[in-house]
């Protein structure tokens, strides 16, 4: 037997600056699938996820959100991580871009491309899209817009360090010449080669100095690593590339890269480039999917059209949605989603098809042959025509998912279900219940749809392992392996059913849309109005740099008087140790009379803007204590000399 070679499985290091709606699970919600259908098969199979968190859009949403990056991506990578969890992601490594090892494998790469003259310095002059974090120039832009996402670009002229794509233009020619394979799918290669590769590869910038947040680079701390060196070295620093040579040398290269089609252009041009550069294995292959859009249109918190899994999780099953979103959308394409399709095909492929075969199975095994299965012998061509479906369904599906292509696998596992079904409606067992002269053959028919309910679990135990484990129980065995889907017949007699609830309840649409709506808009809010609250908490703080603004000084109050114009307001004037005194309106009358409070010393505010108050120019202000209705004027416990400064 052929030994089989560990398969490393990469989702996109994804950037969190928001929580992650359907669309943007998609991908790791595919990882996880392929994974556990690698390990079924007996591969040593490992899957890197995790958050890319520099950069100038992480700096930018860290301000909006009034918390420093750190705290902001740290909230972000825990509610990720939680999501992950409840959608029963198997991972192996969630790794964060903010990790001390990942920068320093990031510190080793970029040096040792600036040392052997990848990289090299220089100015760049152009247009910056700060969303997608991407340069272009003038010739790129439509409309004088981001060609990637249509938002406002800015011109940039900045200090960089640029690495040598153009160096490798040639290489990645003969890259998608000899390996047709590489990116997938087919027609992604001819976006690559025609809009990018052919016209010719420009240098490309991998530095800011506009920013800090970030990897400093090592020789030159006015600089940091730009977004891709960093965050694409998170493949491979979180499989050891750093402090774990013999992990690395087992995983890499990546037998698959999952992405979107947003980022193709970085995983198929500049990442194999940058391994080319290190004298790396290229990863096997780079899959792009499409979009999972809402109504026709991608799903953008700022749209207002956002789906988010966890409420589809609570009330139908993390089987259920992960059984819509490969069945539903062929990968590689744009799919739209809908709550109404998602409820349809609940109750058309889980509750009709696959549940309605289990709980018809096992009533009939319990009514007609008290809960025990038994193998029969009295067979006829329907049994053939079962019995062949359901052996040669193990090889198409294996197929299928082996090209990635899920959603006819899942289709392929259907066929039998409902050939299954057709199988009832053809041996009437209940028709063969009547007759004691016919309880072999009815033995043989319940048997052969007990044997196929058990390669139906087998089979759709990578998407669906909790419904696997269900069904399993409910036909009386265990779980005999994944390629057990190959053999008709492994099912034991005497083997006891359990009928118990039904495997999935019917969905009244209407009602259930109404409150998946209700369920989902309530998460909306609720995640709006926290981040409005940790907002406003953090504006209850100024930072330190802020507090080092406000300039106190003492001063001596040399002269007091009643404003001439208003009832509440007293005018002073300070001395705070420049040449001339300052005139301070301030409204304590209630509190104190003028007389009192000349010769005392105040703390006074020296550099604020001066503003009129009913007619007299107010050139700073006094600091005052107050409780209820009481107020006293801050002072020094000794007398210090006007213009002593406060800090």
């Amino acid at each position: 037997m052929t030994e089989k070679k560990p398969y490393y499985i990469t989702t996109p290091i994804y950037y969190p600056n928001s929580n992650l709606h359907i669309g943007n699970t998609y991908t790791s919600v595919i990882a996880d699938v392929l994974k556990r259908y690698k390990n079924l098969l007996g591969y040593d199979t490992y899957l890197t996820t995790g958050t890319d968190e520099h950069g100038q859009k992480i700096m930018k949403s860290a301000e909006a959100a009034g918390v420093d990056p750190q705290s902001f991506v740290d909230k972000i990578a825990s509610e990720t991580i939680d999501l992950w969890e409840k959608l029963e992601i198997d991972y192996d490594t969630f790794i964060r871009s903010t990790e001390s090892q990942h920068e320093k494998d990031v510190e080793e790469i970029f040096t040792k491309l600036y040392e052997q003259g990848d990289i090299y310095k220089g100015e760049y002059k152009g247009y910056y899209c700060t969303p997608c974090e991407t340069f272009w120039s003038k010739s790129q832009l439509e409309d004088g817009k981001c060609p990637d996402c249509g938002r406002d670009v800015e011109y940039q002229e900045e200090e960089t360090y640029f690495f040598r794509l153009s160096k490798y233009t040639d290489r990645l020619k003969e890259l998608f010449k000899d390996h047709p394979d590489f990116l997938e799918p087919a027609f992604r290669q001819k976006e690559m080669l025609n809009n990018f590769i052919d016209k010719g590869l420009s240098d490309l910038s991998v530095t800011r100095n506009t920013f800090d947040w970030g990897v400093d680079v090592p020789f030159d701390n006015e600089h940091v690593v730009y977004v891709w060196i960093d965050a694409l070295s998170c493949y491979l620093s979180a499989i050891g590339y750093g402090d774990n040579k013999e992990k690395f040398e087992k995983y890499w290269p990546a037998g698959v890269h999952l992405i979107g089609k947003d980022i193709v252009r970085f995983h198929t041009i500049i990442w194999p480039a940058l391994l080319m550069a290190l004298d790396l294995p290229l990863p096997e292959k780079v899959f792009a999917h499409g979009w999972i859009l809402f109504d026709n249109d991608k799903m953008s918190k700022s749209k207002g059209n956002i789906m988010y899994p966890e409420p589809l999780v609570d009330l139908y099953g993390v089987d259920a949605l992960k059984f819509f979103m490969l069945r539903e959308f062929n990968f590689g394409s744009d799919g739209n989603f809908s709550a109404r399709k998602f409820m349809e095909r609940y109750n058309s492929d889980l509750v009709n098809d696959l549940g309605n075969l289990v709980s018809r199975t096992t009533s009939m095994i319990d009514k007609y042959n008290g809960g025990v299965v038994r193998k029969g012998s009295v067979a006829d061509t329907y049994d053939d025509e079962l019995i062949a479906l359901a052996e040669e369904t193990y090889t198409n599906f294996n197929k299928l998912m082996d090209e990635f292509n899920f959603n006819q696998a899942l289709e392929a596992i259907w066929t039998l279900i409902r050939r299954a079904n057709k199988y009832v409606d053809e041996t009437e067992p209940w028709i063969l219940g009547r007759d004691d002269k016919n309880s072999d053959r009815l033995d043989r028919v319940l048997y052969n749809l007990a044997e196929t309910i058990r390669i139906v679990a087998q089979l759709i135990e990578p998407f669906m392992k909790n419904t696997t484990k269900i069904i399993l129980e409910k036909i009386g065995t265990d779980n005999k392996g994944f390629e057990s889907a190959a053999d008709f017949g492994l099912l034991e007699e005497g083997a006891r059913v359990s009928k118990g609830k039904n495997l999935f309840d019917r969905l009244d649409i209407d009602k259930e849309l109404v409150k998946l709506h209700e369920a989902n808009g309530a998460l909306i809010e609720e995640r709006l109005n926290k981040t409005k609250k940790e907002k406003k908490k953090e504006e209850d703080y100024i930072a330190f740099e802020d507090f080092t603004k406000v300039d106190l000084v003492v001063g001596k109050i040399t002269e007091a008087k009643v404003h001439p114009d208003a009832d509440k307001l007293l005018v002073f004037t300070v001395d705070i140790g420049e040449d001339s005194p300052r005139t301070i309106v301030s409204g304590i009358k209630k509190w104190y009379a003028p007389e009192e409070l000349v010769g005392k010393n105040v703390i006074v505010v020296r550099n604020l803007a001066s503003r009129k108050m009913r007619g007299i120019e107010s050139e700073g202000m006094l600091l005052a204590a107050d409780f209820d209705d009481d107020l006293s004027l801050l002072s020094t416990l000794s007398d210090m000399k006007p213009g002593s400064k406060v800090s």
